[in-house]
């Protein structure tokens, strides 16, 4: 039958005084260590002695029980051992009584942690050498007030940079004159599905949809980001710039359909919970981040690599299987980037032996995440190397950004040059605002509750797993898919093989026909392939998605042949050249080449980087309607 009281094994006539006093073996390197911790914790609220200075004050204990196990004098003077004692110390603490709790009243949580604290004392040289391993020597609690800091910085520029890049291609993109206009859409959402709308499309757009409103969503987002990387309302900030994200993604639609495009809205949404909620603050704030936010956002970054790289073995791709994925990856991803063409002209182990140390990193690096202090900086060094390697060999927007900044969430303030640690200690904490927004960690808690199940259902989804205990839990994901703050991840499951690229076409005559030139994506052989990232050009990127498949898969292609007939100027900035610039053309097509990487000989040679050949039409040829021609034939 579980307890409710201490156990108290000995009393002592003489208590330590105001406060509790925790005795351990001073001798014992690994107790120094964990001491050294726990004081961190307790703070001013727990005395701390090695035994071998207070056991001449407390007769009434042996001094064989006080080599064998940490003891906890309480200031009544009763006195727990073991397991006992160090819950007892830790629930001190407001919020860490959990343990203690369990232990007294949780039926076997007692024998438990008695044999495991006996366990470990027994084998305390061992765990030494594996704490100061996996730890280090470092004997202070881990804060992570710099490591927070530099994250919500970063978030902000990974904002910014979306914004900003939105920006530039939003009138193209979906304005009155764009390839996909946003405001007939939501009209015709209004009159199918009424009231509901506003659930089940999120978006400020429903106030207006205009062109100078789709701008100011994009160019107020990046000021709000920049008071976000200046530490400036930063909470607000981050509120502002996840509901105008958010509110694009939706107008948006296929444009703003990218993983990285959700990393950002459920990354930026768990950043309102974990920021600071003050007007302004010096960079590091001297403010403790809530810890339940933090958790999540090292789970989130644990789900974006774990289920890419399940993902990738799942499909049953048989490139990825056999370790040969990156002797096409280089070449075939969407916008190669110059280092990325040379790359693939390294030697097949290589790449193999390459592909083997990605799975290494997104397999098992990942459960590094919730290591001890060594083995999450060991992660930080290969996520951050990862995403460096796949930064410099092709354009993926903010989304290497992004992630090497939820990186830094593994690494403490001790990891840190000690200028910055020194600063941090310089600067107050606390003070009346950061304790009016005490609340919201209670809120964090509730988040919690939420999210993890949910996000265990979306990565069942990705993982191919049909779970029977889901179904209520899957009605709150269909609840929540909304509003983008969990989301399903897994970069490549299928690896392409070849490149197939659209040239689009436009004739007066029907006979001669001149290629638009797109701005960033494959077209002229000889052009090298060039950086753009962090901006993402997001019609270039569509270009290679609708070459996969079918050209009725991708409707917004009709929208953007039609502009291109009606010579759109919002369309045409969207690309690099227009070869009609005195009047639209009559006619326009789409045709489809494959597209290969020139060998090297061939490239030292002419300068091509690409060599192409014609497979045929990709969609039929449209026309220009003729007002005038259609009433003189009687249509």
């Amino acid at each position: 039958m579980a307890q409710d009281g201490p156990t108290h094994a000995f009393r002592v006539a003489t208590p330590p005084g105001s406060k509790p006093l925790l005795v351990f073996d001073g001798d014992c390197g690994f107790c120094r260590r964990w001491i050294g911790r726990w004081r961190g914790a307790t703070g001013d609220r727990v005395d701390y002695a090695p035994y071998q200075e207070a056991a001449s004050r407390f007769p009434e204990i042996p001094r064989t029980s006080f080599e064998h196990a940490v003891h906890l004098i309480d200031t009544d003077g009763g006195v727990t051992s073991g397991a006992e004692a160090v819950f007892g110390a830790l629930a001190r603490v407001p919020g860490r009584g959990g343990a203690l709790w369990a232990y007294r009243r949780v039926p076997g949580f007692r024998g438990v942690s008695e044999r495991l604290y006996r366990g470990v004392a027994a084998h305390r040289p061992l765990l030494s050498r594996l704490t100061l391993l996996l730890v280090g020597s470092g004997r202070e609690p881990s804060r992570y007030a710099i490591s927070r800091d530099l994250f919500l910085r970063l978030l902000g520029v990974s904002y910014l940079c979306a914004f900003v890049s939105l920006g530039t291609q939003i009138r193209g993109l979906v304005g009155s004159e764009g390839i996909l206009p946003a405001a007939p859409f939501l009209d015709a959402v209004s009159r199918h599905y009424g009231a509901e709308r506003f659930w089940l499309l999120p978006t400020f757009c429903w106030v207006d949809a205009s062109d100078a409103f789709l701008c100011f969503l994009c160019w107020g987002g990046a000021a709000v980001s920049v008071l976000v990387i200046a530490g400036v309302l930063t909470a607000p900030a981050l509120f502002l710039a996840w509901a105008g994200y958010l509110s694009l993604v939706v107008a948006c639609r296929v444009f703003l359909n990218f993983q990285w495009d959700a990393l950002l809205l459920e990354a930026g949404f768990l950043a309102i919970f974990l920021a600071p909620w003050r007007s302004w603050h010096r960079f590091p704030c001297p403010d403790p981040p809530p810890r339940v936010p933090l958790a999540l956002l090292r789970w989130l970054l644990f789900r974006l690599l774990f289920s890419s790289g399940v993902v990738k073995l799942s499909s049953g791709d048989p490139t990825w299987r056999s370790l040969a994925a990156l002797d096409y990856h280089y070449w075939t991803q969407p916008l190669p980037t110059w280092v990325g063409w040379y790359a693939h002209l390294l030697p097949g182990w290589f790449q193999r032996a390459s592909c083997a140390a990605m799975f290494a990193i997104e397999l098992a690096v990942p459960f590094l995440i919730f290591g001890r202090r060594r083995l999450r900086i060991a992660a930080f060094g290969s996520i951050v190397g990862l995403q460096a390697l796949i930064a410099v060999t092709g354009n993926y927007a903010f989304f290497n950004l992004l992630t090497a900044s939820l990186a830094l969430l593994l690494l403490d303030d001790a990891a840190w040059p000690s200028l910055l640690r020194g600063r941090l200690e310089r600067l107050p904490r606390g003070g009346p605002t950061a304790r009016r927004w005490r609340p919201l960690a209670w809120a964090s808690v509730l988040l919690a509750i939420v999210i993890v199940p949910a996000s265990l259902v979306e990565m069942s989804g990705r993982f191919r797993m049909s779970l029977p205990w889901t179904a209520p839990i899957q009605s709150l994901d269909r609840a929540l898919g909304p509003f983008r703050v969990v989301n399903a991840y897994g970069l490549f499951a299928a690896m392409t093989t070849e490149r197939p690229e659209i040239v689009v076409e436009g004739s007066n005559d029907g006979s001669t026909w001149l290629p638009y030139a797109f701005r960033w994506k494959p077209g002229d052989p000889a052009r090298p392939p060039r950086f753009v990232a962090p901006h993402q050009p997001r019609l270039d990127w569509q270009m290679w998605f609708a070459a996969l498949g079918d050209y009725r898969a991708s409707p917004w292609l009709q929208g953007l042949l039609e502009r291109l007939l009606e010579g759109s100027p919002e369309v045409l900035d969207l690309l690099a050249a227009n070869p009609f610039p005195a009047a639209p053309p009559r006619q326009v097509r789409a045709i489809l080449y494959d597209y290969r990487p020139a060998d090297w000989e061939t490239h030292r040679r002419t300068g091509d980087w690409w060599i192409r050949s014609e497979r045929g039409l990709y969609c039929p040829v449209r026309a220009r309607r003729d007002p005038a021609r259609e009433r003189q034939a009687g249509w």
